[in-house]
């Protein structure tokens, strides 16, 4: 969690002395330190409509995400069953899930979700709420 404030906090002050800094990218530093800072993460409150907006479009019944891998992300207990290769979630162990493996694109070059935006991954803030999740425990809270 320090090392993810500290490196908010250097992107906030690299941002500072650049010329042109837009103002969604300097949105998205705030919004990522506020996820840092967030001492519960709720499955219900912020992990569920992340996974809804961003995810299920592919990862649910009949999906392609779904029909590949077997992991559907309807409900808790369907993430915490994983796909047909094993869990994707460990919980309390984010460096070792493959769940937060994949938002990073650190699980053997893939990086989910697909085709999201230009860098093809979730904002920052939504990457370190469902790593600082996994952290917790990843409770059904």
């Amino acid at each position: 969690m320090k090392t993810i404030i500290l490196s908010c906090a250097a992107m906030l002050t690299a941002l500072s002395f650049n010329v042109i800094a837009d103002e969604t990218t300097l949105s998205e530093a705030r919004d990522a330190i506020k996820a840092a800072n967030k001492s519960e993460v709720s499955f219900k409150d912020d992990v569920q409509p992340i996974l809804h907006d961003h995810c299920v479009s592919c990862h649910s019944p009949g999906g392609k995400g779904t029909m590949k891998s077997g992991l559907d992300l309807m409900s808790y207990e369907n993430l915490m069953k994983g796909t047909v290769f094993g869990p994707v979630v460990i919980p309390g162990n984010p460096e070792t899930s493959t769940f937060t493996k994949l938002l990073t694109g650190t699980e053997k070059g893939l990086k989910m979700p697909q085709g999201l935006n230009a860098e093809g991954t979730l904002s920052p803030q939504y990457i370190t709420l469902l790593k600082n999740w996994v952290k917790q425990g990843a409770k059904n809270n």
